[in-house]
């Protein structure tokens, strides 16, 4: 049996980022109810991956005012942002896969 090529994957979840018509009262509302340490307008959760636990990284959650252009032209409430090994090839695998993929890309570490 012939192995199948690997795919570039996704590898977890780098941000969660929503909109907010009154960002300050939900901020109190999350931080108050559910415990979320807000700073500002934003909660970074660390964790540990990789080989026994090597890697350290951070998923990012945070709110945006209802207005912001962050999000791109189309009025989307809510963005995610992924982590993947490879981003360029994930990227050349989405538009190979018939994807509409936005030129405007961030890379970080």
């Amino acid at each position: 049996m012939a192995a199948r090529p690997r795919r570039p994957r996704v590898t977890g979840i780098g941000g969660i980022f929503f909109k907010a018509k009154d960002a300050k009262a939900l901020a109190r509302w999350y931080r108050d109810r559910l415990g979320i340490r807000i700073e500002g307008f934003m909660a970074a959760y660390e964790w540990r991956g990789g080989r026994n636990a090597r890697q350290k990284g951070h998923t990012i959650w945070a709110l945006f005012p209802a207005k912001t252009p962050y999000f791109g032209k189309n009025g989307a409430s809510f963005m995610i942002n992924y982590r993947v090994k490879d981003l360029d090839a994930v990227l050349a695998a989405l538009r190979r896969e018939g994807a509409k993929v936005d030129p405007k890309v961030e890379d970080s570490e």
